[in-house]
């Protein structure tokens, strides 16, 4: 069997792609596979480096605002679009998929369509509670709909075929106990906080968890408290903290740039505060835990709102809207968690409620349907 994979952009739009291809390994080990993604982006180095072949082609999206540099972006994703038929449709022919998946990203719509129209068995899956552009468009084209939250359902045609698979998480996010991963850490068994920005870091999140820590240090709270600073935070943070007397790493508090083991870290958290990444939330209702969230406002179509929304809407998290992010609304939440156990336990029973358990075994079985194509 011959396997086509297109999307690309983002992670969010490359691990799920990585780990459709891994479903599909599991049952069937002499599968071909073929990547299709764009020549610069993360997942001409991401794909590779997993083992896959990998072809590119160029494409992009259009800039809305107004600007001379984005009216010549606009101008080069024109002359993208108008080779990107041919492009896809000489890559489908050289490689002759049985079935095609995307995954989202704009370099997933060209060959999708293309898939679809040579009569290549094709499936999408959206991993937002809002979807993308290109997977809205293809909802149409495509045999098969994989969403991660129903939610989503509410933004495509009303006679689109769909299945709510979730979305496939590492099993190392379940693999240990709070004991064991509070062991690991040097940490007692007192109420947890991990928090993080992601690589790049998050300044919102920065901001306040430098004053979030010097809330509890300095009020001696049996509080053990993980933080992320990422890129962004390398040159504040560290500064920050020093000039509140706090070091980096004491019995209670582990500040560093990243989270190399979050794994563990998130197994030993009670709560979680950072953003609301289709991954991320998935990784969270997997282990079971309650969650601050502080959605990103400069992602299309403020997806991460409504990923957002739904932990909130079950009762598993709180929403802070960024522009309403300060200190003292932060170190407010926490306290009532703190505070009130009984809560903090309820929102982490509404996350696992969510989660998705058979996720793998829902995507594999879209899988079988297209294979009987």
């Amino acid at each position: 069997m011959k396997v086509l994979l297109a999307g690309g952009g983002t992670a969010g739009h490359i691990n799920p792609a990585l780990a459709i291809a891994s479903i599909i390994k599991e049952h069937h080990p002499d599968t071909e596979f073929l990547f299709v993604g764009t020549p610069n982006g993360m997942e001409a180095r991401l794909i590779p480096q997993a083992g896959y072949n990998y072809a590119s082609m160029e494409v992009a999206g259009f800039q809305r605002s107004f600007s001379f540099e984005n009216i010549k972006r606009n101008f080069q994703a024109v002359k993208y679009l108008a080779t990107a038929s041919s492009k896809a449709k000489k890559i489908i022919n050289d490689f002759k998929p049985d079935i095609a998946i995307g995954t989202g990203g704009y370099v997933s719509g060209p060959v999708i369509k293309q898939c679809a129209k040579m009569g290549v068995a094709t499936a999408i899956h959206e991993q937002n509670a809002f979807p993308g552009v290109t997977n809205k468009l293809l909802a149409k084209e495509v045999d098969k709909v994989m969403l991660t939250v129903k939610e989503a359902l509410e933004y495509f045609d009303k006679n689109v075929n769909y299945k709510v698979t979730g979305l496939p998480v590492r099993k190392e996010i379940t693999a240990k106990s709070r004991l064991e991963a509070r062991a690991e850490l040097g940490f007692d068994n007192e109420l947890c906080i991990l928090s993080f920005g992601g690589s790049l870091g998050a300044g919102c999140i920065n901001e306040t968890m430098v004053d979030v820590i010097g809330w509890h240090s300095s009020n001696n709270l049996k509080i053990n408290h993980i933080h992320g600073y990422g890129k962004m935070g390398k040159e504040t943070v560290p500064d920050a903290l020093e000039d509140k007397n706090i070091p980096l790493k004491s019995k209670r508090l582990r500040v560093t740039e990243y989270i190399n083991d979050m794994d563990t870290c998130l197994a030993a958290a009670d709560i979680v505060i950072c953003r609301s990444g289709a991954s991320t939330l998935a990784e969270l209702e997997a282990a079971g835990r309650a969650s601050i969230l502080i959605p990103s406002p400069i992602v299309t179509g403020n997806h991460q709102y409504h990923n957002a929304m739904v932990l909130s809407n079950a009762g598993a998290a709180i929403v802070i809207e960024q522009k309403n992010v300060t200190s003292e609304v932060m170190i407010d939440k926490i306290k009532e968690l703190y505070e009130n156990r009984e809560k903090l336990a309820q929102m982490s029973e509404n996350a696992a409620k969510l989660a998705v358990k058979d996720t793998d075994e829902r995507i594999y079985s879209v899988i079988r349907e297209l294979m009987k194509r």
